[in-house]
């Protein structure tokens, strides 16, 4: 029971990042957002989210991780119904950065009671498997999700739907989950808003590049003050008595590394389910729900791939699992790479798909116990903070990247599009494109299937980094097969 209070706050919170995804084209149309701008949707919430993760990790291991828990799943709550409510784009943009601070305060600290609450070993192996398949596994429950609500009762639901879940979670927890040991600190506010700082100026520098180019005034401003707040970030923690980042964790070979994958895995699940979402709305003309049934296989698929993980850990170590991962991950993304106008969902995007999401299973529960191997337990907190801080951060910068190259490709495909339209427009149609500046189909979906198949290959791009990350820094001990086996293995001092 305790397990399942925890796997659902992690699936409420990760459900949180792609539900909205299926209800974007609907929110673009009501609340008057362009498709660059779109992507704040999605980042004002993972900015927050992966900005606040260490700050919300250490308040656990302070104040007492069920507390902590309870607390942020209400503000998540509270955040979802104002996001629900929103009558502009502004509105939707605070509750959505609300959301995410909620959310980092409540899953750092779900993470951290799964090492506390179960022993290493093949339970806590298990446990990690749940947890691990539940946070590959969430994106695509929610864009199923997201399209049932949004097909039946409208784009609203898909941030009032958590109210109940979170209520219901937040009463669960006092009963099944016990209070962790408190361990006294500081908090590291300078840290904490410093690094939130500068990835918001990072990723909305990356945006505003792919609207109005890399020599806009603003777009190196943005750029500028990125590099010089994210630099005080790093002086700030390295001076810091108590920092919100434990440089020293770095330091960790095997560590550092996973940090890395995450990074660059996180960029490619961002982007294929922000981009697969318009593209199988957009071009192959799906409704919301047969969107999200579209994306129903993910699910099985990965926790097919994170249950072979969780179970061969013990006898072949991570390594395999987290370079196989990453191979097929790329594997399926440079398949995707392929679609065009002509496209079908069975014969160009279910197959690519399947292979991208059984990579992505094998990977998560490596990475998971990788991060979290030979922690001390007063630092489990921070460490599982870390863990999820590089893919909400990864998946923020990363979709900021693909929303850049998908803004140069479909600009540069629009050259091509626009006089092709005028040639064949007859009057009204032009009087039209004149008036919204939106080309009709088939235009249309040629320049959205050009950008689309340009921020694939970046994606691919991104997995092959970290499949090389994975083989040449990740190096598996002996006695951390011990551990994985539930020997005693060296712990942690």
């Amino acid at each position: 029971m305790a397990l399942l209070v925890i796997a659902s706050c992690q699936l409420m919170v990760v459900l949180d990042i792609t539900i909205v995804n299926i209800a974007l084209p609907h929110i673009q149309s009501a609340l008057d957002f362009s498709t660059t701008s779109l992507s704040w949707v999605v980042n004002a919430y993972t900015l927050t989210f992966g900005g606040l993760l260490l700050l919300g990790g250490r308040a656990g291991d302070i104040l007492g991780r069920r507390r902590v828990f309870i607390f942020g799943v209400l503000l998540f709550v509270l955040a979802s119904l104002l996001g629900g409510l929103a009558q502009n784009s502004g509105q939707l943009l605070g509750a959505r950065a609300l959301q995410g601070v909620g959310g980092a305060i409540a899953s750092p600290t779900a993470l951290a009671l799964i090492s506390t609450t179960f022993r290493e070993g093949p339970e806590r192996n298990r446990a990690f498997g749940v947890f691990a398949a539940v946070s590959a596994g969430g994106g695509a429950i929610g864009l199923l999700a997201g399209g049932i609500l949004v097909e039946y009762l409208n784009w609203r639901w898909v941030l009032f739907v958590n109210v109940p879940i979170g209520l219901l979670i937040a009463l669960a927890t006092p009963r099944w989950i016990k209070e962790s040991e408190r361990h006294p600190g500081r908090f590291d506010i300078a840290g904490a808003l410093t690094s939130t700082a500068g990835m918001v100026l990072l990723v909305y520098g990356f945006i505003r590049a792919a609207q109005d180019g890399w020599r806009d005034a603003f777009t190196l401003a943005s750029f500028a003050g990125a590099v010089l707040i994210l630099a005080t970030f790093v002086l700030i923690e390295r001076r810091s008595r108590q920092p919100i980042t434990p440089l020293h964790m770095f330091a960790d070979r095997n560590r550092a590394g996973t940090y890395g994958i995450m990074l660059c895995l996180a960029a490619a699940i961002f982007g294929m389910f922000f981009f697969l979402t318009l593209f199988v709305q957009g071009v192959l003309g799906f409704s919301p729900l047969q969107a999200g049934l579209a994306f129903l296989p993910v699910t099985a698929v990965i926790a097919v791939g994170a249950g072979l993980a969780s179970r061969f850990l013990p006898v072949y170590g991570p390594k395999p699992f987290m370079v196989v991962g990453a191979i097929l991950a790329a594997a399926g993304l440079s398949w995707l790479t392929l679609t065009d106008v002509h496209s079908t969902y069975a014969g160009s995007v279910l197959g690519p798909m399947l292979v991208f999401s059984m990579g992505m299973g094998m990977e998560f529960v490596s990475l998971t116990l990788m991060a979290l191997s030979n922690v001390p337990t007063p630092e489990t907190g921070a460490a599982s903070g870390l863990l999820n801080a590089t893919q909400q951060v990864g998946g923020s910068l990363g979709l900021s990247i693909l929303v850049t190259m998908y803004g140069t490709a479909s600009t540069n495909e629009a050259e091509t599009q626009i006089p092709a339209f005028l040639q064949q427009a007859t009057p009204a149609e032009r009087l039209r494109f004149q008036r919204t500046g939106q080309l009709p189909k088939p235009w249309s979906d040629e320049i959205l299937t050009a950008g689309v198949s340009a921020a694939f290959i970046m994606a691919a791009i991104f997995t092959a980094i970290a499949a090389l990350v994975a083989l040449f820094v990740i190096q598996v001990r002996p006695s951390d097969l011990e551990r994985l086996k539930g020997g005693a293995g060296p712990g942690p001092v």
